[in-house]
């Protein structure tokens, strides 16, 4: 994504201060339009980039109606700082319910404290964001109009202000519907915001626990690694906050459940894995989603199942960052032990350094495990297991096609050196392999192609894919252990707040990585 700096003008450069203006540019995008207009006592510039030009004409239009409203209500309003443009009903502005249910709006801005300081406004961060949402404007004291972030991404909730404060959020905001899984650290949680109405999974995790286990780098991991990343086939986070005793992240909601239940219960009737094609779909997905993360340094280390989610489509979600590796690019290494027995790589079994070669690996397990019925290698004795999966050969159903058997041996190749992925093109192998010819790379990345599973769902709060076990389960959170009802000390308790310094995080500014998810794109052309 291109990042424009634009300088800002004196005051007196500027006709009228409603005067909003609306300029289009091919450069350097196509497509692309400028909106200029006064913040306080200062001109400033905002570069926007639409999908095409019939979509451009569409916010155009609307930014010159809204604009014109905004003259007219001025002038029997000097006074007003701030309107609220919620009330205004879309359907006045022509075209714009078609645009909003379909378009993805790329805008650049500069956001740079120290050019704030130098130039008084602007930014420096490209940022990409979903526009399926009503438009709200903001009015300066003069008022003139001035898109701004909160139109595009905060425009649901009517309690913002101009200065773009962030709402504090709190367990409080958020109504508690069903349990949805449980762990050593926390449980998730099924959940309604209270003041939007949107359904999310949040994941509340113990600070004890967390301290005790000496998880707290692996958990500040993820939240990094959530806050940063923004692609289609990746969970997405929308808030994180702690309370005393408590981390909260709340994400999408994943409705579909994940791949375990479906296979379980595909083997269970069928007694076969997934046809070939239903697991290229899910396949293609999961290589974009790792080559994004590589791009991005990341190495993601705990493929599995149990971490494959499908959305409300069937489109894959890959969750739990908790053991991703950042700062690792072609050629770079780590050592952690870490994953899941099943899915550990050779070269993490030998102690060597590793790199991100071991998510190729793991692709390879759960696609063997996908289109086969069973792990590659399995053993309930961990040493033997270990043992297959250094020294074990691989098997395949003899109804398993050559295409599909020609990748899965070069995922499973057991030097990573030398294993599909493992060079500096990176998912670029994978990709090219004639098992995915089939896939339009492209389209799928746009989530054009048709999932070959869409989950049948009662409602939106729809938890049949999930266990049973837990959504049963009556809605509580414990309160925090204490030894024997003595109060925490005050090392304690300042312990538990000094490991999760800034931790929160509210998603009302896209991912400084979204511009990156092209690279999936790039990875086909």
């Amino acid at each position: 994504m291109y990042s424009k700096r634009f300088r800002n003008r004196r005051v007196d450069h500027f006709i009228k201060p409603h005067d909003n203006k609306l300029m289009k540019v091919e450069r350097p995008k196509a497509n692309s339009f400028i909106v200029r207009g006064l913040q306080w006592t200062t001109v400033i510039e905002r570069m926007f980039h639409a999908e095409n030009a019939q979509i451009r004409e569409h916010w155009l239009t609307a930014i010159k109606q809204v604009s014109d409203k905004m003259k007219e209500k001025s002038k029997q309003m000097n006074d007003v700082e701030m309107m609220d443009c919620n009330n205004h009903n879309d359907s006045s502005i022509p075209g714009v319910n078609h645009f909003l249910q379909n378009t993805q709006l790329f805008t650049s801005v500069r956001l740079s404290d120290a050019e704030k300081m130098e130039e008084g406004n602007g930014s420096s961060i490209t940022f990409s964001t979903n526009t399926k949402k009503n438009i709200s404007n903001v009015v300066s004291k003069d008022n003139s109009f001035i898109p701004t972030k909160q139109q595009i991404i905060e425009n649901d909730i009517n309690n913002y202000d101009i200065k773009n404060k962030k709402r504090k959020i709190g367990l409080e905001d958020f109504d508690f519907l069903k349990v949805l899984g449980k762990g050593t650290f926390g449980k998730v949680i099924l959940c309604r915001e209270k003041i939007t109405g949107n359904l999310y999974a949040i994941k509340i995790l113990k600070k004890e626990v967390i301290i005790e286990k000496d998880e707290v780098a692996h958990t500040l991991t993820e939240n990094r690694v959530l806050q940063r990343c923004k692609h289609p086939f990746l969970t997405e986070l929308t808030y994180s906050f702690q309370t005393a005793d408590r981390l909260c992240f709340v994400m999408e909601f994943a409705i579909g459940g994940d791949l375990y239940y479906h296979l379980n219960k595909q083997v269970q009737i069928f007694r076969e894995g997934f046809s070939e094609s239903r697991t290229r779909f899910y396949g293609a997905e999961i290589v974009l989603a790792l080559g994004y993360l590589h791009e991005n340094n990341i190495v993601y280390r705990d493929l599995k199942l149990e971490n494959l989610l499908l959305d409300k489509d069937g489109h894959i979600k890959i969750a739990d960052f908790g053991l991703c590796k950042e700062d690792i690019s072609f050629g770079d290494r780590t050592r952690t032990f870490c994953g899941t027995p099943e899915y550990i790589a050779p070269e993490v079994l030998e102690d060597n350094d590793y790199g991100r070669s071991v998510d190729w690996w793991g692709v390879g397990v759960v696609m063997y495990e996908m289109m086969c019925g069973r792990l590659p290698f399995y053993s309930k004795d961990h040493e033997k297991l270990f043992e297959l999966i250094l020294s074990g050969n691989l098997r395949f159903p003899s109804k398993l096609s050559s295409e599909a058997r020609v990748l899965l041996s070069g995922l499973l190749i057991k030097d990573p050196n030398t294993r599909l992925g493992g060079g500096p093109e990176d998912a670029k192998e994978i990709i090219c392999q004639e098992f995915f010819k089939p896939i339009d790379f492209e389209r799928l990345y746009r989530k054009e192609i048709e999932p070959p599973f869409k989950p049948a769902l009662k409602n939106e709060q729809d938890t049949s894919y999930f266990d049973i076990e837990f959504t049963r389960e009556a809605v509580q959170l414990t309160p925090p252990s204490t030894r024997k009802g003595v109060l925490p000390t005050l090392e304690e308790t300042e312990e538990l707040q000094d490991n999760f310094v800034q931790f929160s995080f509210h998603n009302d500014i896209p991912s400084l990585l979204a511009k990156n998810s092209e690279l999936s794109e790039g990875m086909v052309e």
